[in-house]
């Protein structure tokens, strides 16, 4: 059996008594019952996942999957191919956006290259290449099968190794010029939605290139007639290393019971594969905000999930996902930290 679907196959739901446990305690600490809102709810998934009434989620790890997309030679970008080498350097000298605000959050960056063109050579970089980019999803399937699955394993290793070393929360994020094309390509497929309905500007695309783009991508779908019943499938024909590469991180940490945070509209529909691949893997993935890139509420709104952040951006790398960190930390804080109304010695009614 192979590393996918031993994966597939070990996913396991949550921990429901622990979560009815914790609704509990949730509801009696020192403050009116639903006063914590969202964090409320995050604090008792918390615990289905972990399995732990009292969750850490302390030891934080970003890991982004780097590669170079061959459909930018249809021109769909507004910036260089060679941006994406440039950038995945970047963030392992901590001049990066993701880079930054990993390091406000205290959380560890892994930068891992699956296919971007050159040879980055860099220290810190974690060399996994599949291919030099891969092909022009215009012209025929962007990866082989066989290609697509070694990302996708890729990334449920990359879990397998963090959580080993003593990480308990992740966030998924990415690096690649054109990847916001395979991504409104794979999303199309998946959902039986228009290359129109599905397709934003990336990183600046003026309305001629955004026709242009529309255009590319029902060519490739067309080109390729990916089966949206066959998530593998889809991403190796339309999609792009940098996709398998976080739908097998988000399926590795579902397997491995830790939470993982969903950046934007990339990572989404990275968690949207992974999600069609085992339906369980939803349970423990967090939202972090809504992109603004024209799909990611598309995305969202299919994976049933409501973002905690909306604040214009559209980066990538794991920018959002970084600034949610705090957010769930502050549930787990608040289940661990705060008395219930009982351990203080408090009549409930004479607070209300």
């Amino acid at each position: 059996m192979n590393l996918l679907q031993k994966t597939l196959e070990g996913i396991k739901p949550l921990d429901n008594e622990r979560m009815i446990e914790a609704r509990n305690r949730v509801n009696n600490l020192t403050k009116p019952v639903g006063s914590l809102g969202k964090l409320e709810d995050i604090a008792v998934r918390l615990s289905g996942i972990t399995g732990n009434l009292y969750p850490e989620v302390d030891k934080k790890m970003v890991i982004v999957m780097a590669a170079d997309n061959g459909v930018c030679d249809a021109n769909v970008a507004a910036y260089p191919q060679e941006v994406s080498a440039i950038i995945a350097r970047c963030m392992v000298l901590g001049i990066a956006g993701i880079s930054v605000f990993s390091k406000l959050a205290g959380a560890q960056l892994k930068v891992i290259d699956l296919g971007i063109k050159e040879e980055l050579c860099c220290e810190g970089i974690e060399n996994k290449k599949i291919m030099k980019g891969t092909n022009n999803m215009t012209r025929g399937p962007a990866m082989t099968r066989e290609q697509a699955i070694q990302a996708v394993e890729t990334g449920i290793k990359s879990v397998f190794e963090a959580v080993e070393s003593g990480i308990n929360i992740i966030a998924a994020g990415e690096v690649g010029i054109g990847n916001t094309t395979t991504s409104s390509a794979v999303l199309a497929v998946l959902e039986d939605l228009t290359p129109e309905e599905v397709t934003g500007r990336g990183a600046g695309l003026d309305d001629e290139g955004l026709r242009h783009k529309v255009e590319m991508i029902r060519l490739a779908i067309d080109v390729n007639k990916p089966d949206k019943k066959d998530v593998i499938d889809v991403i190796s024909k339309v999609g792009g290393l940098d996709i398998a590469g976080m739908a097998g991180i988000f399926l590795g940490a579902a397997y491995k019971r830790v939470p993982v945070i969903i950046d934007g509209f990339i990572s989404s529909v990275a968690a949207l594969a992974a999600v069609r691949m085992a339906s369980l893997a939803t349970d423990f993935m967090f939202p972090s905000h809504i992109s603004a890139e024209a799909a990611c509420g598309i995305v969202l709104d299919r994976l049933g999930m409501e973002p905690y952040l909306h604040m214009n951006m559209r980066l990538g790398e794991g920018s959002g996902a970084a600034l949610a960190f705090q957010l769930i930390e502050a549930a787990g804080a608040m289940i661990r930290e705060m008395k219930t109304f009982e351990e203080m010695g408090i009549q409930k009614q004479e607070y209300n």
